[in-house]
């Protein structure tokens, strides 16, 4: 690694608030440790919900002043998280699979994969990132924009060859599925999620421990409030929500690091 080069990672979002779900611990204890941090946000988060829980289709549904607002929440996020510096690409949200939005040509997920991954591919030349981060090929759980980010994730990083890993987020199956039945078991939430649901912990390569950083992400994800009724993990009792927020998961897709060890507990193991 050039000298010159500081230890720096990236993940790659696809709307304001995704990068507290799966990163925001990460963001913030290594911007703690001293590491450069980089988001970069794909979409501005139009099909979002507007002010009042108004949902897109729905009268006074204001896609202007909904990219506004999440915008706004996305820095303040950041500066909580102490992400350094924010990118933003700028496109169209799909919206969810199978929403009208997904037609529009504008549509992030519409928008060629070489035309995407080119201005990726610009900012991993300029931030020169050895870790980056984004989702699994079906967008951890089939949004277009998601899986739209992960294309153009991995096309950004074989065309550049400069970070030394990649990574994808991941949802620990089979705890998850435990902590929900206990949930549904007490009252607490009635979500009952497909037996597929995240990641077989058999498969997950890296478990970083976050725990001294999940009040912070917590704030992060509160201060995204204008998507409160779609972010169910505020919903949760305060206990759960530590638990969850304690640690984050990834599955390690690529690896040019010599020694690295099968099992990490450090996106940077190997490269300090």
């Amino acid at each position: 690694m050039n000298a010159t080069t500081p230890l720096t990672i990236m993940a790659v979002h696809a709307h304001p608030d995704d990068e507290v779900m799966s990163t925001g611990g990460i963001f913030a204890r290594y911007a703690a440790e001293g590491i450069r941090t980089v988001l970069v946000t794909c979409t501005n988060g139009e099909q979002g919900d507007a002010p009042g829980g108004i949902k897109p289709g729905e009268p006074g549904h204001d896609e202007d002043e909904v990219r506004a607002l999440r915008l706004r929440e996305l820095e303040e996020s950041a500066a909580l998280l102490g992400i350094e510096h924010v990118e933003l690409l700028g496109y169209r949200d799909s919206g969810m699979d199978g929403w009208d939005a997904n037609h529009d040509p504008r549509a992030f997920s519409n928008i060629p994969v070489e035309q995407a991954s080119a201005r990726l591919a610009d900012l991993i030349r300029h931030y020169r990132p050895q870790v980056v981060v984004t989702y699994d090929e079906n967008g951890n759980y089939g949004h277009p924009d998601h899986i739209q980010a992960n294309r153009i994730a991995v096309a950004a990083t074989e065309a550049t060859d400069i970070p030394a890993k990649l990574y994808y987020t991941a949802i620990p199956r089979e705890p998850s599925l435990e902590m929900f039945a206990a949930l549904r078991a007490s009252g607490a939430v009635d979500f009952e999620p497909p037996a597929d649901f995240g990641t077989p912990m058999d498969r997950i390569t890296t478990v970083v421990d976050v725990t001294p950083y999940a009040p912070r992400k917590l704030k992060a994800l509160q201060a995204h409030g204008s998507q409160s009724d779609s972010i169910m993990l505020l919903s949760l009792p305060a206990e759960v929500q530590q638990g969850i927020f304690g640690t984050e998961t990834f599955v390690r897709h690529s690896n040019r690091v010599t020694g690295a060890p099968d099992q990490e507990t450090d996106l940077f193991d190997g490269l300090r």
